[in-house]
């Protein structure tokens, strides 16, 4: 959808029926690759938790919920937590806020790296369960101007990224906040103190639902986000569902109405039932379809390999191979999907090595391959190949990419674009290709040639009518991860 003229500015009522009728913007599915950072006062621990869950055993790792799990003194993090800083009576989540002082944060730098990695979303959390904002506040006191690294986070990145011509996203977890705190009341902690109620929540009952109250705040501090950096993309995470119904209705409507001024095409992401089909972006959470999807979709996945993800910056905590995050990224495409990958930066602000060194190895692939992957559209089907039909669904798609399989050069995903098929093969393939599904699809008087991206010669090719597409490939292949070819049409 293009920009909307002054004249032609559309307006949302809070109703669902008129929410749903927002389309998904254009930019985002021709984008299919954004980045965003877990980064905050929780990074400064550096620690995920139980090591039996990065043995495949059951236990807890995740860094971002540090805040919560370092007040039990049979958790993983709070042993280490009592081990490191003492007893947390003592030392509570908030005096981690001091030390988080970013003294090495250059957004310039990030989106720069994020750039190179070949994303066009990029963007930062706002608010994690935690409570603490990442932008200049008026309405949360604890933020991240008034304290810890007392810069605009959130407002730095956004002059970045736009000045680097990317689309801007900002993800909101804080519906959580009401219940993040909760289970280590009346035990001597901070969390009891009144003084700090704005960060902890006062107690209440695990069975309440959110109060009035913090509904506002909820809210509040979303516009505020909107009114100071004007994101093309808002993110919610699976709390989103806590929420009455009216806030909801009332954020998106003023999001969407205040965007159509400002001349924006903007979507927004949820995850589970939390938004009514039609109302915005479905995502699955380190998960993906098992098949082509009728509808644009989204996955948040972390580059961090801890099963479920780590998602904040943890020192045990090791990256993905450059080879799983292009795959999954064409996997992902070829479904009709995008990708938002996390990063968890030191607390400092340096972006890991282990990250960095994968985002430049996904960058240089992309710089050949993105012909097949940016602006394109899924085909009649996403691909073949022996490990096509070997995805989890049994939780609807989240979570499933722990255990997934290694695919192979037989693994074959399609995009389109223009009068071109796009045969992304998943590895190095042999000395002829043979895809089957243009058997049934294709005729060979339809084709008008075929290369390789990043291969200057046409290929030769042939259309057998029992074995398919059969090309040859070339002498030299460019990629050791993943290559594609292109099947351009006479017409």
């Amino acid at each position: 959808m293009a920009k909307h003229r002054s004249d032609e500015v559309k307006t949302y009522e809070q109703t669902w029926k008129s929410l749903c009728n927002h389309p998904v913007p254009e930019w985002f599915r021709d984008a299919k690759f954004g980045i965003y950072t877990t980064w905050g006062p929780y990074s400064v621990p550096a620690y995920g938790g139980d090591s039996r869950a990065l043995c495949g055993i059951k236990g807890h790792y995740n860094g971002a919920w540090y805040p919560q799990k370092m007040y039990d003194p049979s958790h993983s993090n709070g042993i280490f937590h009592a081990k490191t800083y003492g007893d947390p009576a003592k030392f509570g989540y908030k005096d981690f806020i001091p030390l988080f002082t970013a003294e090495k944060f250059d957004a310039e730098e990030w989106v720069e790296i994020f750039k190179d990695a070949g994303a066009r979303i990029a963007g930062p959390i706002a608010q994690l369960h935690d409570g603490f904002a990442m932008w200049k506040s008026k309405v949360n006191r604890w933020n991240c101007v008034a304290m810890g690294p007392k810069r605009d986070v959130m407002g730095e990145f956004a002059v970045a990224a736009r000045k680097a011509d990317l689309k801007f996203v900002a993800t909101f977890h804080h519906a959580y906040q009401w219940f993040f705190f909760q289970l280590a009341r009346g035990q001597g902690y901070d969390l009891d103190d009144p003084q700090f109620e704005d960060l902890y929540i006062r107690a209440h009952d695990l069975r309440e639902m959110p109060d009035q109250a913090y509904h506002d705040r909820w809210r509040d501090q979303i516009f505020e986000v909107l009114d100071l950096y004007s994101p093309e993309l808002i993110w919610f995470d699976f709390c989103l569902k806590w929420i009455r119904d009216d806030y909801k209705r009332e954020m998106l409507a003023y999001f969407f109405n205040s965007a159509s001024k400002k001349g924006q095409d903007v979507g927004v992401a949820f995850k589970n039932n939390d938004l009514p089909p039609g109302a915005g972006i479905f995502d699955l959470e380190v998960g993906k379809m098992n098949e082509l999807c009728q509808f644009a979709w989204l996955t948040d996945t972390s580059i961090d390999c801890v099963p479920r993800g780590n998602w904040a910056y943890s020192r045990s905590a090791a990256f993905k191979s450059p080879e799983r995050l292009i795959h999954n990224l064409v996997d992902i495409v070829s479904k009709n999907g995008q990708l938002l990958l996390n990063v968890g930066p030191r607390a400092d602000g340096m972006i890991p090595e282990g990250a960095r060194s994968a985002l430049k190895k996904l960058g240089e692939w992309l710089r050949l391959n993105g012909e097949a992957i940016y602006n394109t559209r899924p085909w009649f089907v996403s691909g073949e190949g022996p490990t096509k039909n070997t995805i989890d669904m049994s939780k609807g798609g989240h979570f499933n990419e722990t255990g997934e399989p290694r695919y192979c050069a037989h693994d074959i995903r399609f995009t389109t674009a223009g009068k071109a098929v796009y045969a992304t093969c998943l590895r190095v393939p042999g000395d002829e290709v043979f895809i089957n599904t243009f058997r049934e699809r294709v005729n060979a008087d339809e084709i008008r040639q075929v290369t390789m991206l990043g291969v200057d010669q046409p290929l030769q090719w042939r259309i057998d009518r029992d074995e398919g597409l059969i090309i040859e490939t070339p002498e030299k292949i460019p990629s050791e991860y993943a290559n594609s070819f292109k099947i351009e049409m006479k017409k």
